[in-house]
């Protein structure tokens, strides 16, 4: 996004986070010229967006008025598809999720019975008050944002070049938008973080997925691959055949699919619940220590001020412990300086937040674009 959409989305987000209730505070949270900012302001007015109402404090001039986000602008559905559940509810204009609700699937379903099955759940679901402007979904696999086709899935049989996208608007009869689960739980990290900042967020669970944003911009590489940690090679894996086609990937020992496996239990879930059994949990460190060696390469090239490990094997201490500590054992001191090292915003629901993060993108992009016509 450039231009007058390119600071849409965060316009909004400061007003509603309360972080900016005026222009001028819109401007030094920004840094951009007032004259920019008014124009930005403007445009959401016009389209219904933003609401003014009441004066702020002054500081020598006139009395700012106060800029709100206008709640019954309408509001999007976010969806997480994982490989065994799905994760969905309504988000507001602000960017607060109203409901959640998690449901189970498997992703070896075929692709159009499996997003029907999603679809009838949503719309089994109550709706809230106002327009439903739009869905954005998250699906554990390549996706060409472009096209709006899932890519050379390793983990999602039959959905090799799939429409998705296409699939999912007549579904749901809205816009859609989709993306990777991992760029969406990194987007959403960003859009509630600090402006600016370069961050490595890794969703282990099932499989393992990263993200990468760099300087406060969701970067997706050329073929959408950037941040596909889960398929580097490394010594522990050995032999070991992986579901993309290599041998010794880190997803073969260091992934909630393949420490099931190695374990004898039948789901991640079951994995989580025996946290207590230490041969549970030396497989867990070890799984943790071993993604932070990979993670070590990244954080010595690209810098970046955090760090942050999401999905369900984020919620077990012991994974983020020695993932955190392979980083501070490998990684250069002066990376590691001012490193953030922590888990992810939102916990489970960090997925949506994301998905919901980019269709609100979408929804004010078109809600400018029917302000210039």
């Amino acid at each position: 996004m450039h231009g007058l959409e390119a600071s849409a989305a965060r316009v909004v987000e400061l007003v509603a986070a309360g972080r900016a209730t005026s222009r001028n505070e819109l401007a030094v949270g920004l840094g951009l010229p007032p004259s920019t900012v008014n124009l930005r302001v403007q445009a959401l007015l016009s389209a219904g967006v933003l609401v003014e109402q009441g004066e702020g404090r002054s500081h020598g001039g006139r009395r700012p008025r106060l800029l709100t986000v206008n709640p019954g602008f309408g509001h999007v559905w976010t969806i997480d598809i994982g490989s065994r559940h799905v994760r969905l509810g309504p988000m507001d204009m602000t960017g607060s999720l109203l409901a959640t609700h998690e449901l189970p699937i498997s992703i070896d379903t075929e692709p159009t019975l499996l997003l029907g099955e999603i679809s009838a759940a949503v719309h089994a679901l109550p709706r809230p008050p106002g327009r439903w402007l739009g869905v954005g979904v998250g699906l554990p696999g390549p996706v060409d944002v472009v096209a709006g086709t899932v890519t050379l899935p390793s983990r999602m049989p039959g959905w090799r070049g799939f429409p998705a996208r296409e699939a999912l608007q007549r579904l749901f009869e809205v816009p859609v938008v989709i993306d990777n689960d991992a760029n969406l739980m990194a987007l959403g990290q960003a859009r509630r973080g600090a402006p600016g900042e370069t961050l490595v967020v890794v969703k282990a669970g099932t499989g393992i997925g990263s993200g990468l944003v760099v300087d406060g911009r969701l970067h997706r590489g050329r073929d959408g691959a950037a941040g596909d940690i889960s398929h580097v090679r490394i010594p522990a894996g050995g032999d070991r055949p992986c579901s993309c086609g290599n041998h010794g990937c880190l997803e073969t020992v260091a992934s909630g699919a393949a420490l099931v496996a190695q374990l004898g239990l039948h789901s991640t879930s079951d994995l989580l619940a025996a946290t207590e059994d230490v041969t549970v949990m030396t497989a867990v460190r070890r799984a943790g220590g071993l993604l932070g060696e990979v993670l070590a390469t990244v954080v010595n090239f690209a810098n970046p001020d955090a760090v942050l490990l999401g999905g369900a094997l984020a919620g077990c201490e012991a994974f983020v412990a020695a993932a955190r500590g392979a980083l501070y054992e490998r990684c250069l001191p002066l990376a590691t300086r001012r490193l953030r090292i922590d888990t992810v915003f939102g916990g489970a629901d960090a997925g949506l937040l994301g998905a919901g993060s980019l269709a609100l993108e979408s929804v004010l992009d078109e809600a400018l674009r029917g302000e210039s016509r």
